[in-house]
């Protein structure tokens, strides 16, 4: 290929990917195109990607959903090999509040049969992982109106620590502060949902520092706990793996939560000498009954995934290799309903056992009212009487 040919290739490739021009990218991009984005990026983007449609998706897809950031273009310099290599700088900011990005990069790019056939990635990454903002233990990405929130501290278990408790609220509150979020996914990397309390925490802390730094922890832990509840959003959770202690409150926060049929669930809390977290004491009884929750709490008792199931904590089984899958199919549907109408549900539930039956009442035929003046009841109204699939917009 012509070494002109080749620079305008490249050339048209980062005008399309700034534009978004998804049909231009499908015409630049060989079907057999492999793209690898460097180790070390933030959000889990770094990576092989094979095939154009999971390069859009996982790579330069990711970094939009995380980045407003665009690729400038400074060199362009023939190799030997027939390939191209572009020198640059990514530009822009992270979504959640970072540091600007300001990112060298340089590009390998190779082509086969006119067209792009690979491009690997070289870039600073603690520039865009500056950039990526401040959460440093769970990743949130929202896509489709569906926002996915990942524990990620793997190695330790996902157990809550302070950066964790910190990051949870953080996530929450930009959860929370974000109209496009109409779903919420909560999921975990490694083999556990979450342990609960780091112990190290209470290891590495000296006795009369602890309360202190207890008292911080479970601040923020509890703010996230009580933003979740409180969003429109209906808040779907993922567990496998172990579940217990404090962590509990982040299913607990959920409506519906999927639980793989080998998942175990404990509080704990007896045999530190502690009392509870997580909002444990509120939520349990409620679910489980009074005698369970005692029981549970007293005799430190652990569940199985049945057992988890037949008192009311989770919502359903399903083998561990399709919970995710399973828990992300109904965040996408639930993501598809009438956002304002489910909110509304959600806090008519939650309040109903401590509200009296006229108080309630009252509450369900302000709530339908106040919901029959939206776009959705219009919307839904019509679909039914034609007798076709509604298209809410959460309004």
């Amino acid at each position: 290929m012509e070494n002109f040919k080749r620079a305008e290739l490249a050339r048209t490739l980062y005008a399309a990917l700034a534009a978004g021009d998804r049909a231009q990218l499908e015409s630049l991009l060989h079907p057999e195109f492999i793209g690898r984005t460097a180790d070390g990026m933030p959000f889990g983007i770094g990576g092989q990607h094979d095939g154009p449609a999971a390069m859009r998706r996982n790579g330069w897809g990711a970094i939009a959903r995380h980045f407003e950031a665009r690729a400038e273009p400074e060199r362009f310099l023939d190799l030997a090999d027939g390939g191209l290599l572009v020198t640059g700088r990514y530009l822009g900011r992270g979504r959640q509040g970072g540091a600007a990005l300001n990112a060298a990069f340089a590009h390998l790019i190779a082509f086969a049969d006119g067209r792009i056939r690979a491009l690997e990635q070289f870039t600073d990454t603690a520039r865009w992982r500056e950039a990526a903002g401040p959460l440093r233990t769970v990743l949130l990405d929202v896509a489709d109106s569906v926002a996915t929130l990942r524990l990620n501290r793997p190695d330790q278990g996902n157990a809550i620590n302070p950066d964790m408790a910190d990051d949870l609220a953080e996530a929450a509150t930009l959860i929370a502060e974000n109209a496009d979020v109409r779903a919420v996914l909560i999921l975990a990397n490694g083999p556990n949902f979450t342990v609960g309390g780091d112990l190290g925490v209470f290891v590495g802390t000296a006795r009369e520092q602890l309360p202190n730094q207890l008292r911080r922890m479970i601040d923020s832990y509890h703010l996230a706990i009580e933003r979740l509840t409180s969003i429109d959003a209906p808040v779907v959770a993922a567990v496998r793996g172990g579940a217990g202690g404090g962590g509990l409150g982040l299913l607990y926060s959920a409506d519906i939560v999927i639980a793989a049929d080998d998942a175990r669930f404990a509080l704990g809390y007896g045999a530190l000498g502690l009392t509870a977290d997580g909002g444990n004491t509120w939520f349990l009884p409620r679910m489980v009954g009074m005698r369970q929750a005692q029981q549970l709490f007293l005799l430190n008792r652990r569940l199985s995934a049945t057992e988890a199931l037949d008192l009311g904590l989770v919502s359903r089984l399903v083998s561990s290799d399709a919970v995710d899958a399973e828990a992300s199919s109904i965040a996408a549907t639930l993501a598809a309903g009438p956002t304002r109408a489910y909110g509304a549900v959600r806090r008519m539930l939650r309040q109903s056992l401590e509200t009296g039956l006229s108080d309630q009442l009252e509450a369900e035929k302000e709530s339908i009212v106040a919901a029959s003046r939206s776009d959705d009841a219009v919307e839904g109204i019509a679909a039914f009487m034609a007798k076709r699939r509604p298209k809410f917009r959460g309004a």
